[in-house]
């Protein structure tokens, strides 16, 4: 639905900071004093993501340790894995990938073990608070897990990854448990991996973060860190992923002796390899039940420059949605570029025959309102065609404007009405909470409008913070927008003219799409 937003994203990036490459420090604030008294669950979540949430990034990252999966992990294709890393202080890395039939990660198929090394270089100028690395292969092997999986997967390598992999095993080879085949080598130039879309492309961009988990004490009081690393996500089109440079990342690792608690996966994860690929327990399979409302569990991050925070609400009694996508120009959501609202309905679900595990809907956006948040999206809006975004000359911070009669807003690639053919997933985490997934975005910016587009993996879940009801979403203001009023009487708005002159820029470059 909002096809063009990386562009949006970079200029609000190069105008909210110093420079593209500045890390952001977010301004002091009061510290949360947690849940108010007849606050909203949902409204609670949403302002402690935008009050920090406790969060802190670690600068340069600090990588040498143990990562691990915290549970099982989809990627496009779709693929079913778990990974555990380890970093060494002299650059080298050991990683594990465990790929598996199943969207539970019960059934193993074949493990990777890849070693290497990593550099990291400097702060990311297009990901903000992302740093980038340079990392060099020197070994990958390969253990198979069954007779299966080995003949399945030798034919792939032996169509697809040309010259170097002749030879590499005959097709008719018995399947010998435990033996581990080498698919690279820097030493011998050697490199058979390109027909299991394999590529490390994850280690150019990584991001650390830390924050307290609370301990769930009689007087509640206490808390547990935890420190999780974010490497780059993987392209959504196979055919694009050995060449892509990642701009977003991937679901986070965390650090084998600072993770959530409980974690019934972590443990199984830490002590496995490539000879005894991690099983991770039975999780039951839970109905498409999509009413009530759900709200990011975390400041997201999508491809070229995106952070945003996603709330929803569903109404089963109708199939008819609503969800508001706040976005940010930082990567800890605090600095808040625009906002839009959508509305729509959705049909009823049925099981995807692609991805296992997961419902297939197509969704239908009808209605859609903005609410610029800074002077930038302002100017750009301001300047757009009569007709493609609203009223021109109309837009100010914090004044929400309906777009559907201009059948959506062409300056952030908004455009009504308009269909989306998606992939849902229900799960519950291990305090019973439960989290949906909503199938990932393209990463080249433009929307699941057709089937053959539909996802074949997942964004960050969100979580359920209120059950059914009868009424629909009433807006409460998110905490940045309470403290409007005194940004405007007591700060002088200034656009530098190098702002300027993006966001006119910006705007045509938008207009030619």
């Amino acid at each position: 639905m909002l096809r063009s937003l990386w562009l949006v994203g970079l200029l609000v990036a190069y105008t909210s900071g110093k420079k593209l490459w500045d890390v952001p420090v977010p301004q002091e604030e009061q510290a949360s004093p947690g849940k108010l008294r007849w606050e909203p669950q949902c409204q609670y979540q949403l302002r402690h993501l935008q009050d920090g949430a406790r969060i802190s990034a670690l600068l340069p990252p600090r990588l040498e340790g143990h990562w691990i999966s915290t549970g099982c992990e989809v990627r496009p294709g779709p693929e079913f894995l778990t990974r555990s890393y380890i970093f060494y202080a002299n650059r080298l890395f050991r990683a594990y990938q465990f790929y598996y039939r199943d969207p539970s990660c019960r059934d193993p198929t074949y493990s990777l073990v890849i070693k290497g090394k990593i550099r990291l270089r400097q702060a990311s100028w297009i990901t903000r608070g992302a740093t980038e690395a340079d990392y060099h292969l020197h070994k990958v092997g390969i253990v198979f897990h069954s007779q299966q999986a080995m003949q399945e997967t030798v034919a792939r390598i032996n169509q697809t990854s040309g010259e170097q992999s002749n030879g590499f095993l005959s097709p008719g080879r018995t399947w010998t448990p435990g033996a581990l085949y080498e698919l690279l080598s820097a030493r011998a130039e050697r490199d058979c991996t390109a027909g299991l879309g394999f590529a490390m492309h994850e280690l150019s961009l990584v991001r650390v973060e830390k924050y307290e988990q609370p301990l769930l004490l009689q007087k509640n009081q206490g808390s547990r860190e935890v420190e999780e690393l974010y490497l780059g996500d993987i392209h959504t089109e196979w055919s694009e992923r050995l060449h892509y440079r990642p701009t977003g990342y991937q679901r986070p690792l965390q650090n084998a002796m600072h993770h959530i608690h409980p974690c019934p996966a972590c443990g199984i994860i830490y002590r496995a390899d490539e000879h005894h690929p991690p099983i991770l327990p039975v999780r039951p399979e839970l109905p498409m039940l999509l009413s009530g409302r759900w709200v990011s569990s975390r400041c997201e991050v999508r491809p070229a420059v995106l952070f945003l925070t996603r709330y929803f609400t569903f109404h089963g009694s109708n199939r008819t949605w609503e969800g508001y996508y706040y976005h940010y120009s930082d990567p800890l959501c605090k600095q808040p570029t625009f906002t839009v609202y959508a509305s729509g309905h959705y049909t009823e679900g049925g099981p995807s025959l692609i991805v296992r595990g997961g419902t297939e809907l197509v969704f239908k956006v009808t209605h859609a309102r903005v609410t610029p948040m800074d002077q930038v999206t302002v100017a750009m809006l301001n300047s757009s065609d009569f007709g493609s975004c609203g009223e021109p000359g109309s837009w100010s911070i914090g004044r929400e404007l309906d777009v559907t009669h201009t059948n959506g807003c062409a300056a952030l690639g908004i455009r009504l009405p308009h269909t989306e053919y998606e992939l849902f997933k229900i799960e519950q985490d291990s305090k019973d909470r439960s989290l949906l997934f909503i199938g990932e975005r393209p990463t080249d910016g433009s929307s699941p409008n057709t089937p053959s587009k539909r996802p074949t993996s997942y964004q960050s879940p969100l979580t359920q913070c209120s059950g059914p009801s009868g009424t629909f979403l009433r807006h409460t203001k998110p905490n940045y927008l309470g403290r409007l009023d005194d940004y405007l009487n007591n700060t002088a708005v200034k656009l530098e003219p190098v702002a300027f002159l993006l966001a006119f820029l910006a705007l045509s470059l938008v207009r030619r799409d």
